[in-house]
C-alpha cells in the first residue's frame, strides 16, 4: 500500500518506519524541516533503540520517504496515519488538541478522492466525531473521507518491537463493515496474520483504550509506591512484599516497581486528560482515584529529596551530589517529566552542587537545566561526592563496582531510587546503603 504518517516525532517516525518494514511504500510528513531533513537521512532526532536502523534500511531502498508538505502528503495515497502531539495544555489538565485539528484542517482541503483518515495520536473521547466533521466540511471528497481510530500502545524504547509485534490491535470505526475497516485491515494484513489480538469497536471505545491503559498502568506503580511508604514506616521490603502478590495472577509482577515514580510524555499526561474529559462529561467522581495515583507519584520524588537531606544531616548547603540518570526511564533520551531531573533541580535549588550522568539524554538535560553540571562517565561523575543517587535504571549502573567508586567519593553514602542495585555489594564495599521503600 501507498500510505501516509502525519506528525513524525516518537510516535510517527517509528509507525512510519515499522509500516515501510511491512512492505509499504510510505510518506512521513511533518512541519519541522530539520527533522524532516534528520529523519530522510536515516536518523531519527531522537534515542528509540533500532529506529535508525530501519530509517537507514528504507530510506536507502526507497520505501520511506519524508516531506514538509500537506499537499504531496495528501497526493501520495489513500490511507493517512495521524500521530501528532497532543500535550497537556499550560496550567490545565485537559489535552491540547491544536496540532490534530491543525493537521486535520491542512490536509482536508487537498483530499479530492475517497480516503481513510486513521488517527493514533490519544485524545479525549468523544474527539472523533470533530475530526469527521472538519473533513467533511473541508475535504473536497466529502464524506467519501473516512475516519478510523488506531490508538497506539508502545513504550518508549520499545516502540519498534511493539509496532511490528503488538500484543493486541485495536481498530475504532463508526459503523460497522466499512471500508475504513477493508482498508486497515489490508495494511497490517501481516501483523493480523501473526495472531495478534484484533478487536473491532467503536470510535469512543477505541479512543478510551490508551487512556484507559495508561490510567490502570500508572495505578498500579502508584498503588506499590503507597505500599513502600508503607514498608519505609514499619521496616518491611517492598521488593520482596512486590514479589510476593506478583505471584498471585490475578495481580501479576509485571509493572509493578516500586521506586522513583513514572514520569514521560503520557502516563502522567493521560490520567489528567483522562480526569479532565470524565469531569467534563459528568463522570468526574468516577476517576477520583486517579488524583491520589497522581499524588502518590509526586510524594516519591518529595520522599527522595528528604533521604538525600537526611543522609547530609539535614542541610544540602554546599554539599556536592552526584545523580545517576536523566531520561525519565532507561533506553530512551527523553527528559519529559522526568523524575530524576525533578529530584536533581529541586536539590539544586536546596544548595546543592549537583553532577547529572545519562548514556542519552544529557543534551536534552543540558538545554533544561543548564543550571546543573553534567559529566558523560558515571564512574568519573562520582569525583568527591557527598552523596549517590540511583534514580534512572539503566542497567550497566547496577554493574559499576561500587569498589571503584569508593577511592573517588568523599563520603560513601548512596541512596537506589529504583531498587536496581545489589545492597549487600555496596555495603561490603563500605557504603551506607538507603533505598525507598527498603529497610
Amino acid at each position: 500500500m501507498k500510505l501516509t504518517v502525519v506528525g513524525c516525532g516518537y510516535l510517527g517516525a517509528t509507525h512510519a518506519a515499522c509500516m515501510a518494514e511491512l512492505g509499504h511504500e510510505v510518506l512521513g510528513m511533518d512541519c519541522d524541516i530539520d527533522k524532516v531533513t534528520a529523519l530522510g537521512s536515516g536518523k531519527a532526532p531522537f534515542f528509540e533503540r533500532g529506529l535508525d536502523d530501519l530509517l537507514t534500511k528504507h530510506t536507502k531502498s526507497g520505501r520511506l520517504r519524508f516531506t514538509a508538505s500537506y499537499a504531496e502528503a495528501a497526493a501520495f495515497g489513500d490511507l493517512h496515519f495521524i500521530g501528532v502531539g497532543t500535550p497537556q495544555q499550560p496550567g490545565e489538565h485537559a489535552y491540547d488538541l491544536t496540532h490534530l485539528f491543525t493537521a486535520v484542517r491542512q490536509l482536508a482541503p487537498r483530499l479530492k478522492h475517497p480516503a481513510v483518515i486513521a488517527v493514533k495520536s490519544t485524545v479525549p473521547v468523544g474527539t472523533a466525531p470533530r475530526v469527521r466533521d472538519l473533513l467533511h466540511a473541508y475535504a473536497p471528497a466529502g464524506d467519501a473521507v473516512e475516519v478510523a481510530w488506531n490508538p497506539e500502545f508502545l513504550r518508549e524504547s520499545f516502540a519498534v518491537e511493539d509496532t511490528l509485534r503488538p500484543d493486541r490491535l485495536v481498530l475504532g470505526f463508526a459503523t460497522e463493515h466499512s471500508r475504513a475497516e477493508t482498508v486497515l485491515r489490508q495494511c497490517f494484513e501481516k501483523i493480523i496474520k501473526a495472531g495478534t489480538p484484533t478487536i473491532v469497536t467503536d470510535w469512543a471505545t477505541a479512543e478510551l483504550a490508551k487512556a484507559s491503559a495508561n490510567a490502570f498502568l500508572a495505578t498500579k506503580i502508584s498503588f506499590i509506591n503507597a505500599i513502600a511508604e508503607v514498608c519505609e514506616a514499619s521496616g518491611a521490603d517492598v521488593g520482596r512484599l512486590a514479589d510476593i502478590l506478583g505471584h498471585d495472577t490475578r495481580i501479576g509482577r509485571r509493572g509493578m516497581r516500586p521506586g522513583l515514580g513514572f514520569g514521560g510524555g503520557c502516563l502522567p499526561k493521560d490520567i489528567r486528560g483522562f480526569m479532565a474529559r470524565a469531569g467534563e462529561l459528568g463522570a468526574g467522581q468516577a476517576l477520583t482515584i486517579l488524583r491520589e495515583v497522581d499524588a502518590i507519584n509526586n510524594r516519591r520524588r518529595e520522599r527522595m529529596v528528604d533521604l538525600a537531606r537526611e543522609q547530609v544531616s539535614g542541610n544540602l548547603s554546599g554539599k556536592r551530589i552526584t545523580v545517576w540518570g536523566a531520561a525519565f526511564k532507561p533506553d530512551t533520551d527523553d527528559i519529559r517529566d522526568s523524575p530524576a531531573l525533578a529530584v536533581a533541580q529541586k536539590l539544586h535549588e536546596l544548595g546543592a552542587t549537583v553532577t547529572v550522568t545519562d548514556p542519552q539524554a544529557l543534551d536534552n538535560a543540558r538545554k533544561l537545566h543548564p543550571e546543573l553540571d553534567y559529566v558523560d562517565d558515571p564512574i568519573a561523575a562520582v569525583q568527591d561526592t557527598d552523596l549517590l543517587l540511583h534514580l534512572t535504571e539503566w542497567p550497566h549502573y547496577s554493574h559499576v563496582d561500587p569498589h571503584r567508586l569508593a577511592a573517588r567519593a568523599a563520603v560513601l553514602k548512596v541512596i537506589d531510587g529504583r531498587g536496581t542495585l545489589n545492597p549487600a555489594l555496596w555495603r561490603e564495599a563500605g557504603w551506607t546503603f538507603r533505598a525507598l521503600g527498603r529497610p
